[in-house]
């Protein structure tokens, strides 16, 4: 087979690519924990886990054994057939869930969003409720995902234009605004689907006692309670699930990325409320919960659980966020530090609106590997066993990426 180097293989991108994404001029080749290499052996340190993916980092050797051992025995069967995996992760997930009696698989976090919208019209069917009454409310500034429900479920303009006619059902209302939910909250609204911090829409934390409305009000007008926790679970603010924060329990709950650790996985988890509305031929898909995924988001789910990598990811955050709010404090850069755990966004002054984006090139060019959550808020999502030495490196290459910025 030809080599081919960084440019010719960027150039194969320009040319065989659908250019749906922006992605920096360069090729990731390995990585190592929270390091990772591209094809001219150039290190960065990696603040992203790949959109909040690879939860244990690169090339964790009990992910590496699980996978390796399985692959070694069965990749895959359909949903026609048994395999031991997904029968022992659906276990463990309900237990660890606290609130879950059954489980669906599929293949990733718009799928596991698409089989509760698809759950939440199928019980409200089963209530008696006709087509008006089965109406999802979500909220502005929202994420889950991308296909064609999923997406409309998404209350954010920028990702329906152009996608139109787009599925109805759908209501919208402001985040964290509880006068604003009552409003729209009535007799035909079957469910809530709600983040317990909104990633995609700025790195935005639910306030204070917002899920336990949502829940109360849930509970008197009969409708379900649908948790996206999709980037926020698995561990990613410092507990199992995020609204655990919040005292509360959903009756659905919806993960993904750090489920897998990078290999592709999502998951509907689902409460007695409505465990058992979705029947045989309601739903299904070909590749979801198969042996290799399954056996991967075991181990994660395991090593995921555990008061040690919690407690590294309260350690860790507070690392980030003093090392964030000094560099804000240098540079006069940042205007608010939010977020829980290693969910953190910092948001950039007025001054600098719509240069986050520049600040990632910036990042790249020394070294660190950076996301944003719009045009205005960098987003830090890294490996939630991430080692102190990262964490400092990882700052003192955003400060030289920061003075890049500034003086430019």
């Amino acid at each position: 087979m030809t080599t081919l180097d960084t440019a010719q293989l960027l150039a194969r991108g320009r040319d065989y690519l659908v250019p749906v994404y922006r992605q920096r001029e360069l090729v990731l080749d390995r990585g190592a924990g929270s390091r990772v290499w591209d094809m001219d052996g150039r290190e960065y340190v990696d603040f992203t886990a790949g959109i909040a993916v690879s939860a244990l980092g690169h090339g964790d050797p009990d992910i590496v054994a699980a996978l390796v051992a399985q692959a070694g025995r069965l990749w895959h069967t359909s949903n026609v057939f048994h395999s031991e995996p997904p029968l022992r992760l659906a276990e463990e997930l309900v237990q660890a869930s606290g609130f879950a009696q059954r489980v669906f698989f599929c293949n990733s976090g718009t799928e596991a969003n698409e089989a509760a919208i698809k759950l939440v019209r199928r019980w409200a069917t089963a209530q008696g409720r006709d087509p008006s009454r089965r109406t999802i409310l979500t909220f502005r500034g929202s994420f889950h995902g991308r296909t064609l429900a999923a997406v409309t479920a998404t209350a954010q303009p920028k990702y329906h234009d152009g996608f139109e006619p787009l599925p109805g059902g759908f209501r919208y209302c402001d985040f964290n605004d509880i006068d604003a939910f009552d409003a729209a909250f009535d007799d035909s609204v079957a469910a809530v689907l709600v983040e317990p911090i909104q990633g995609e829409g700025g790195v935005v934390p639910a306030a204070d006692g917002f899920l336990r409305h949502l829940r109360a009000r849930c509970d008197a007008r009969g409708a379900l309670l649908v948790l996206d926790e999709i980037q926020s679970g698995v561990g990613r603010t410092g507990t199992l699930w995020a609204h655990q924060w919040d005292g509360i329990a959903p009756d659905v709950m919806t993960l993904a990325k750090g489920l897998g650790c990078g290999f592709p996985i999502g998951a509907m988890l689902v409460g007695e409320r409505a465990a058992t509305t979705l029947q045989f031929g309601a739903h299904g898909t070909t590749f979801g919960g198969n042996p290799l995924a399954a056996s991967v988001a075991r181990v994660a789910l395991r090593k995921l659980s555990s008061p040690a990598l919690l407690a590294n990811v309260a350690r860790q955050s507070q690392a980030l966020r003093d090392g964030l709010g000094a560099l804000g404090r240098e540079f006069d850069l940042f205007g608010e530090l939010r977020g829980r755990g290693l969910m953190l966004g910092a948001v950039l002054r007025p001054r600098y609106a719509g240069r986050a984006s520049d600040i990632l090139d910036y990042a790249a060019r020394e070294g660190l590997l950076l996301l944003q959550a719009g045009p205005d808020v960098l987003r830090f999502v890294p490996a939630l066993n991430i080692r102190d030495e990262d964490i400092a490196d990882g700052l003192l290459r955003l400060r030289a990426a920061l003075t890049a910025f500034v003086v430019a």
